[in-house]
């Protein structure tokens, strides 16, 4: 007979669930933090004292009450004292960001990349510096408790080995081990796929918050894809999960793909395949090509209007089909999908009318992504915090060692 979880196994779930309250929700009282963790106060007041005496949150008066009398004191997340590094491997730029508790941007880098292969070790020299600059301008006595970077391939679950990143030229690179030994922090670099971690973000501070059930559509030079379910990011057997890109649309006269297929839903609907067919320079690619075309198509360019239409119809026909296999409640476009989505929702919505089972989307949202560029990196932000949300007190000892 297995005994229970002890005392301490208790104390210390009830201490990552409360910093997650806050880090998530934001700034809350201590009845509001009773209430939705079905403890009492007593107990809520003693787990506020420990992260408070930790330095991982803080009581104090609100800001804005609206109410008249003395107003309850809210507890908040100590943003500039945690924080954590997250890294973005984009297609045209690299991004680093410094984030505190509560998703706050407490420094951020930017650096602008000519597409086409890149060396892993070079992007990880670039990134490291970066972070050192970032982490040389951080007051004494802060801490960072977790780093993590995103790529737009595909990655290796547990130890985050990158399996592929076409556009990179990356094929089985150990991009995170790399990365944590170039920043000499003594953590190790969590490693996701940068759709799957749209879909996080977008899930806990964006257009999916509060639903339990969402597919994220993410644009670049290729279509990424991430799924929640049931509250959680769909991983897959080997964390390949969420590879909606790579789903075939058009099996007969499907364009090649990257991947090595045809007729893929990143081929037919993706950037290349979005600025064929609205007769754009080829070399001209990226977030900017994309914006342009579908600019033109809102000022009456007719050769712009019809490559939406067409790359429109394309991605109807694959959202239809996620619909059909998932039954979302909601599907957020984001990256240069967001854009796309924006100049082609009629045709991508009759498509979906014509192609989805009706009682799985009687109830389908459609909506764009309201975390813009900065989708993935907090993503990223969200699973380098992952682990001071379990055990708070222990990986903060840690960081501080």
């Amino acid at each position: 007979m297995r005994a229970g979880p002890s005392q301490e196994e208790i104390r210390r779930h009830n201490l990552g669930t409360l910093l997650r309250h806050v880090h998530i929700g934001g700034s809350m009282s201590r009845a509001v933090l009773a209430e939705r963790m079905g403890l009492n106060r007593s107990t809520i007041l003693g787990l506020v004292s420990e992260l408070g005496s930790a330095g991982l949150v803080r009581e104090e008066l609100p800001r804005e009450t609206g109410r008249a009398g003395r107003p309850s004191l809210v507890v908040r997340p100590e943003s500039e004292r945690v924080y954590v590094l997250a890294f973005d491997v984009g297609v045209d730029r690299l991004a680093a960001a410094r984030i505190g508790l509560g998703g706050i941007f407490l420094d951020r880098r930017e650096i602008p990349m000519p597409p086409g292969p890149r060396n892993a070790d070079k992007v990880a020299e670039v990134l490291a510096d970066s972070a050192l600059e970032m982490l040389s301008t951080a007051q004494h006595g802060t801490h960072c408790v977790g780093v993590a970077a995103a790529v737009r391939g595909t990655v290796r679950r547990p130890d985050g080995l990158v399996r592929a990143v076409p556009y990179l030229g990356w094929k089985d690179e150990e991009f995170g081990k790399d990365l944590t030994r170039r920043l000499g922090l003594g953590l190790p670099v969590s490693v996701g796929n940068e759709a799957s971690l749209g879909a996080l973000a977008e899930h806990l501070r964006g257009a999916g918050t509060g639903c339990q059930d969402l597919v994220y559509l993410h644009g670049d030079i290729g279509i990424g894809g991430g799924v929640i379910t049931g509250g959680q990011l769909l991983h897959g057997d080997g964390g390949y999960g969420g590879e909606i890109g790579h789903m075939i649309v058009n099996p007969r006269n499907g364009r090649p793909c990257g991947c090595g297929a045809h007729g893929c839903l990143e081929a037919e609907a993706g950037e290349r395949a979005l600025l064929e067919a609205a007769q754009r320079d080829p070399s001209a690619t990226g977030r900017e090509a994309v914006r342009a075309v579908v600019e033109a198509a809102d000022r009456g360019d007719i050769i712009a209007r019809a490559a939406l239409h067409d790359v429109g119809d394309w991605l109807g026909i694959g959202v239809a089909n996620l619909v059909n296999v998932l039954n979302p409640r909601t599907v957020i476009f984001g990256g240069t999908l967001r854009e796309v989505f924006l100049g082609s929702a009629a045709q991508i919505r009759s498509r979906i009318n014509r192609i989805a089972l009706t009682a799985s989307r009687e109830n389908l949202r459609l909506r764009v992504g309201e975390l813009g560029d900065d989708a993935v990196l907090i993503g990223a932000a969200e699973l380098a915090f992952s682990e001071v949300l379990v055990g708070p007190l222990e990986t903060l000892a840690r960081a501080g060692a």
